[in-house]
């Protein structure tokens, strides 16, 4: 199973809030943090804004908190929703495979995936940042330059 990127940053955005200490750091720290663009930083903020995750205020004293919601959420369901709800292998795209109709791999596949799901179930955040994850995540913090 490969995860996409985008769910990928949103996790890494997830538990990188999940260790600040009273900072509220801006979209943009965060983007740089990571050492990802900031265009698919926000990208990400704004789909964990969406689905409850996290609170993004504007203006002075705003940036980015982690809620309740987002601390105890399940890192299985939330791959679900950011991954979506395709099958592993695409049986009927522009050249539909001729096994379709009597093939065994595409349900072996989706057995797989929801396997690799539920291992991920009882994970939370606060179980992807215990050491060394976290200590190390609160060393990353980007140099801004301010104006």
């Amino acid at each position: 199973m490969r995860l996409t990127r985008f769910t990928d940053l949103s996790l890494r955005v997830l538990m990188r809030l999940a260790v600040e200490e009273g900072d509220q750091p801006t979209t943009r720290e965060v983007a740089a943090a990571m050492a990802v663009p900031y265009t698919h930083a926000a990208k990400a903020v704004a789909k964990l804004q969406h689905l409850g995750l996290i609170e993004a205020r504007r203006g002075r004293g705003g940036g980015l908190t982690l809620t309740a919601i987002g601390r105890g959420a399940s890192i299985g369901a939330l791959v679900r929703e950011l991954e979506g709800a395709g099958d592993v292998v695409d049986c009927d795209g522009t050249t539909p495979c001729p096994l379709r109709a009597a093939c065994r791999l595409r349900g072996a596949l989706r057995q797989a995936q929801e396997a690799f799901f539920a291992s991920l179930d009882p994970l939370t955040l606060s179980d992807l940042v215990q050491a060394p994850t976290g200590p190390l995540l609160v060393t990353l913090s980007p140099t801004l330059e301010v104006d």
